[in-house]
């Protein structure tokens, strides 16, 4: 009886008042995280999860934001410390975001508008039931669980407005009729595709999907602005975070040539094991008639004797650096990497830019063979490969420090041919490792990041460890370091080596988290 008064009085519209204006900056930064996370639903709990949990402080915070749920129902002013905990914390999560704000596109403000409804269904509620109090703070609770029933309400409506666009594209494939490579792999997709356009420049006209245009909307966007009449071959990257997504994109994008780079630990939280990677990626093989493995990848070289079945079976074309029964191999040797297929050399021994890893080249190396391009023309073209922007690129920053950019990368075979990288560089002075970890390996993603920080023992006199995310398991495997640094911001790392490193040193900046990670 006393809490039905409490709830009726004043106070109570005051504090409702007050938790309904902290939704909108509440919502705003919740909204921000499933945007950057591509609108994956559960997104905003999963990330609302880690940091409610992750710094004491904001344990403390969310379970006073609780207790202010629980309470209003007695004391209605209780509900306003929700409230305050809403728009302030965490206390590490900006609602603007510092390194990808928040950006009113169509498909967000949908979304917004969804996320609201089911807001100010839950509002009403507790106006009606005269406690708007409790319910109002429990909106401001349930904002990332809103945000991802949000997503899930808008999921099939975004499908069902892009099929129009991917309709475009599958015509426009149809009309230009281009020879089309898809390429797919934990890691090593995107250098990969940019080898093969740059070998089969020198002979054809070839389009390659920019970026990491990997998924549904992406792949049709590239298809539908940059797809010219005239062109031979369309190199298309193709990503997946589950069953059936790379299924899909072939059914409109159907390959002539498809390429599996590497099956790894990547996306390993949303897969749970990496036969299930495999299981998706090999999806890329449906109506091909030309695979390509890297068989030295293990998964890859065992699933690549039994891809396809009797007359459907495409022809499989093994590519590796290790493996000596390989279809094209590219051994590796001090006067360069020789190029053989079928056991033959092609030529004599050519270069490769640091930081270019021979495995993707062998890759593109074969699907070029197959394309028609001639030997010599490969010979002449291998040399002038690059790494990919971000992507073991080296280069020395105005102070006379040797800097390698691996800030793309978030694997554990990238994360150790960036320290190989480190250790030959032309250093003379200290050698620092910078980094937040390695993200979305699932239950080994400490076991990966602990063994990292070893690694990087052997090779860094220190290693500065940004955010909170894989902090304590990069400080695990590091422990043996002189000095182990942790900063909150990547832009506090750049500003600790631009103080602490000089001529003769040198730094590994190896992967960056947005600020959307703890």
């Amino acid at each position: 009886m006393l809490a039905a008064l409490a709830d009726t009085s004043g106070a109570a519209w005051g504090a409702f008042g007050a938790c309904t204006l902290a939704i909108v900056p509440a919502g705003a930064r919740w909204l921000r995280v499933a945007q950057r996370e591509h609108y994956i639903p559960d997104s905003a709990s999963r990330f609302a999860l880690r940091w409610w949990t992750g710094e004491p402080v904001d344990l403390l915070l969310g379970l006073a934001g609780l207790a202010g749920v629980v309470l209003s129902g007695l004391w209605p002013l209780a509900a306003v410390a929700t409230a305050v905990v809403a728009v302030v914390a965490p206390l590490h999560l900006p609602i603007r975001g510092r390194t990808s704000p928040l950006v009113f596109t169509r498909r967000l403000q949908s979304l917004a508008a969804v996320w609201l409804v089911f807001e100010a269904v839950l509002l009403g509620v507790g106006a009606g039931v005269g406690a708007p109090a409790p319910f109002a703070a429990a909106a401001l609770v349930a904002v990332p669980a809103l945000v991802d029933a949000a997503l899930l309400t808008t999921a099939p409506i975004e499908r069902r407005l892009s099929e129009r666009f991917v309709a475009m594209a599958a015509e426009r494939l149809r009309r230009v009729g281009p020879t089309i490579v898809a390429i797919t792999g934990s890691y090593g997709k995107t250098s990969t595709k940019n080898h093969v356009a740059h070998l089969v420049a020198g002979t054809k006209t070839v389009v390659a999907t920019p970026a990491s245009y990997n998924n549904r909307g992406g792949l049709a966007r590239a298809v539908n602005e940059q797809l010219a009449e005239g062109t031979d071959v369309f190199v298309a990257e193709m990503g997946t975070y589950g069953p059936g997504e790379i299924r899909d994109l072939c059914r409109w994008c159907p390959p002539e040539i498809a390429v599996m780079t590497a099956v790894g630990p990547v996306h390993l939280e949303r897969f749970g094991t990496e036969d299930a990677i495999l299981a998706a990626k090999s999806e890329i093989t449906e109506g091909a008639r030309t695979v390509v493995v890297n068989s030295d990848d293990r998964r890859l070289g065992a699933f690549g004797s039994r891809v396809g079945a009797g007359a459907e079976r495409p022809r499989v074309v093994r590519a590796a650096v290790e493996d000596p029964g390989a279809d094209v191999r590219l051994q590796l040797g001090e006067e360069g990497a020789t190029v053989l297929v079928g056991g033959t050399a092609l030529g004599a021994p050519v270069p490769l830019r640091p930081g270019v890893q021979p495995t993707n080249v062998a890759c593109a190396v074969a699907v070029a063979l197959e394309l028609g391009v001639s030997a010599e023309t490969l010979l002449e073209r291998i040399p002038t490969i690059t790494t990919v922007a971000n992507r073991l690129t080296a280069d020395t920053s105005a102070s006379g420090v040797h800097v390698i950019d691996d800030t793309f990368n978030s694997n554990p075979a990238g994360a150790r041919a960036a320290l190989e990288l480190l250790a030959a560089a032309p250093a003379t002075g200290k050698r620092v490792v910078v980094t937040p970890g390695m993200v979305e390996l699932g239950r080994r993603q400490a076991v990966e990041n602990e063994a990292f920080g070893r690694a990087a023992c052997a090779v860094a006199s220190s290693v500065v460890v940004v955010g909170n995310t894989n902090r304590r398991a990069l400080l695990r495997g590091a422990a043996g370091l002189g000095e182990a640094v942790v900063v909150r911001t990547r832009e506090q790392a750049v500003a600790w080596v631009r103080a602490n490193l000089g001529p003769g040193d040198a730094v590994l900046y190896e992967n960056d988290l947005p600020d959307h990670y703890p």
